[in-house]
């Protein structure tokens, strides 16, 4: 084990989420890292309408009243990490080569501090060392200008990109050359826009904050919102309050979706709290489509009147008649088998479905990162389409965006797979032909790294080698470029794995002030349900060394195009970028005049019941169920995160909820399981996964906990487990990593 997790300690998982402990938890390591001033200087104005967004998750705000303090404890940790007091200086890279940085934990790498000038590893030095930005910018010019293809470079973005970087970088990349754009949607929700763009016709959710709270019945299936979404959890209380039902569909039971003690209530603080989850349906890992068929089966063989609403299927959907044929063939056994449910919990769950006029289904990553998790999403749509709960208040789909502004870089652009209408408008308002060949995503990116096909690596936040799967194929693939670039706030695991050549451009942070020749400027990002907003830091930059991702991107364009248009305008003035994608994105039109107040993007599901797809009209599928079924003393296993954890930032050793305390390097394990396999709560053992390549991945030396998971599943964290997940095994159509079923056995160490 990591010498982190000498001191590790197990005890009973909580029952509940938030209440005291959350503020207290906050505010410890929100005064460690930034000092009692600084923090009620940042944490005053998270989410505020003239405050900055919080670098966390993508969860709306409210239009109307917000609370003072409009942010969660993994929030506050979140700030904390960007405002951190502390520094990561030249003097810091004289002491530590990179091949010592990669044997760092990345909880080590990020609680170093803020990076504070530009960095480079020179060809066969082992440390990094100062370089000018000019400097910098030229051997990216250089590198670029000297490949034989544009194809050979890959533009890799992060969600926390404002949309005026998404905008900006995406123009570049394609005024470049190529639509070599992979970015953290591919990790994540492709699976969801592949699926809502095939059957509804639009690639994003189509609920707003007040569908939740006005819904009669509300699905969370494979999230976990007290951990990766805790704002959520007052809007559920909210729609609780009104009425509505809540029924939890996971494998691991989620204490944030048994009872919620709100800290902005008194309630919240000294009294239990609300119980959220009215029906915990403990589902078999991957067993969500063999759920939903079996209600769609139960709710067209229901004699209720008002099972199915026949006005809207008539005249709103296609394909009701194949849909309907596969359903009712659906067999039983395999449902009770893929599901590890009883008919009779999910007979009851009909219950609640009948008794719900408005129905919303949230979804995370517990869905998308499946071989099937295109055909999961879409059989969830069936659901919500038989009784027409799409384009009615209270009702629709929710899937929810973990990062803050993932789903904005892909309204502006960042996408490997661009729309022709895009970049018709695209030619149009900057007078170039763009790139019309699809580009690499994610998955594919990396194997064009291994296969000496992409030799330049340019990464707009993020931390790409920790983030993405099949960690030794992932790292030997980056070392193979000729150049790899990191734009970061902060250290962290890819600056340690470098092509020949790497360059650390140090950035400003959400919470820092952005003076450009044309005087303060904003960014503006948009929000898992499509309202876009404006974003302001106020803090002194870490360094005055720091540029902005807007200035780091224009003057890369300036010195690899050598061109002063329209980058030189764009850098100076943002407006002049928000003004570009008024007339190039629909919804956007007076961008600059709406933005400080906010505004929605239309989304015609939702807006007018129309259903921009092949057939003009909401599409029903037909979707296979095939079970996932594992050899005799295998399991079935999930990457999850911990409390103190954002993606693969690693706020500390904790994971308050599920009662570990000081590691990481744990299993969850079913004790029925353990049992079987001859195995005890608290030994070591190596996680050994196996796939059809036949190759031996493992990830050694995690502590068993006996855990009340789904039988037959186990869960770890990531990113210390994604070297478990094979490169080539994809989603069907998404090509999303299956970091949610993996085939694994446990060996004793």
């Amino acid at each position: 084990m990591s010498s982190e997790d000498d001191h590790l300690k197990v005890s009973a998982p909580k029952d509940s989420a938030a209440g005291i402990p959350g503020i207290t938890h906050a505010l410890r390591q929100s005064y460690d890292q930034m000092g009692v001033r600084r923090t009620a200087l940042t944490l005053l104005r998270v989410n505020q309408k003239k405050g900055f967004d919080c670098p966390g998750c993508a969860w709306p705000e409210a239009d109307d009243k917000r609370h003072i303090a409009e942010f969660c404890e993994n929030g506050a940790k979140a700030v904390a990490e960007e405002a951190t007091t502390d520094r990561v200086t030249r003097e810091f890279f004289a002491r530590h080569t990179v091949d010592e940085l990669a044997e760092r934990t990345d909880h080590w790498l990020g609680k170093q501090g803020r990076l504070t000038e530009p960095m480079i590893k020179r060809r066969g030095s082992e440390h990094y060392e100062p370089v000018s930005w000019d400097e910098a910018f030229g051997l990216l010019a250089e590198e670029l200008r000297g490949l034989g293809s544009p194809d050979e470079a890959l533009f890799y973005t992060s969600g926390r990109t404002s949309n005026e970087a998404a905008f900006a970088y995406q123009l570049f990349a394609r005024t470049f050359g190529t639509n070599n754009l992979p970015d953290c949607s591919n990790m994540c929700h492709e699976s969801s826009g592949s699926a809502l763009n095939e059957t509804i016709g639009i690639g994003k959710g189509s609920v707003l904050l007040e569908d939740v709270h006005q819904a009669d019945l509300i699905f969370i299936v494979g999230q976990n919102p007290g951990t990766n979404h805790p704002r959520m959890l007052s809007a559920l209380e909210k729609a609780k309050k009104a009425g509505a039902r809540i029924v939890a569909v996971n494998p691991l039971p989620e204490a944030g979706l048994m009872r919620f003690k709100n800290p902005q209530t008194p309630a919240g603080l000294v009294g239990r709290g609300t119980g959220l989850a009215d029906r915990f349906l403990q589902i078999r890992l991957n067993g969500d489509l063999a759920l939903f068929q079996a209600l769609n089966r139960l709710l067209l063989e229901s004699d209720a009147p008002d099972a199915l609403d026949r006005d809207f299927l008539d005249e709103h959907t296609a394909g009701f008649e194949a849909f309907e044929r596969h359903v009712r063939a659906l067999d039983w056994d395999e449902v009770l088998e893929a599901t590890g449910l009883t008919r009779g919990e999910i007979a009851a769950t009909l219950g609640d479905v009948l008794g719900a006029k408005r129905i919303v289904v949230c979804w995370a990553m517990g869905l998308t990162q499946h071989r099937n998790s295109v055909p999961t999403i879409r059989e969830i749509v069936n659901f919500l389409l038989l009784r027409g709960n799409i384009g009615r208040p209270g009702a629709g789909v929710c899937p929810v965006r973990g990062h803050s502004n993932v789903q904005g870089d892909r309204t502006m652009g960042i996408y490997e797979k661009p729309a022709p209408a895009f970049l018709d408008a695209l030619a149009k308002e900057f007078d170039f032909e763009p790139p019309r060949e699809h580009g690499l995503d994610t998955v594919n990116a990396i194997r064009a790294m291994r296969d000496g096909t992409a030799k330049v690596f340019l990464g707009m936040g993020g931390n790409f080698v920790r983030a993405t799967p099949d960690s030794a194929v992932t790292e030997a693939a980056m070392r193979s470029c000729r150049l790899t670039a990191q734009v970061s706030t902060k250290l962290n695991r890819s600056h340690a794995v470098t092509g020949e050549q790497a360059l650390i451009l140090p950035t400003l942070g959400r919470t820092e002030r952005d003076d450009q020749a044309g005087g303060p400027q904003f960014v503006s990002v948009e929000d898992s349900m499509g309202r876009v907003h404006a974003s302001r830091g106020r803090l002194a930059p870490a360094s005055p060394e720091l540029l902005s991702e807007v200035s780091i991107v224009c003057r890369l364009a300036r010195s690899v195009l050598e061109a002063d248009a329209p980058w030189t305008a764009m850098e100076r003035d943002y407006g002049v970028i928000r003004d570009h994608v008024s007339r190039v994105v629909p919804g956007f039109e007076d961008y600059n005049g709406r933005v400080d107040e906010g505004f929605t993007l239309p989304h015609a599901p939702r807006d007018e019941r129309r259903f921009p797809t092949a057939t003009g009209k909401a599409n029903l599928t037909v979707n296979e169920l095939e079970i996932l079924r594992v050899p005799e003393g295998r399991l079935l296993l999930q990457t999850v995160r911990s409390h103190d954890q954002y993606n693969t930032t690693i706020y500390g050793l904790d994971d308050r909820y599920r009662g570990i305390k000081a590691g990481r390097r744990v299993v969850f394990v079913n004790p029925d399981d353990l049992t079987e396999l001859g195995l005890a709560d608290g030994e070591m053992v190596d996680l050994v996964s196996e796939w059809s390549d036949g190759a031996e991945r493992r990830a050694p030396e995690f502590r068993i906990v006996s855990y009340s998971t789904a039988r037959g599943c186990a869960a770890a964290y990531f990113p210390e487990t994604n070297v478990l997940v094979p490169l080539d095994s994809t989603a069907e159509i998404s090509n999303t990593p299956t970091s949610k079923s993996i085939v694994v056995r446990l060996e004793r160490v």
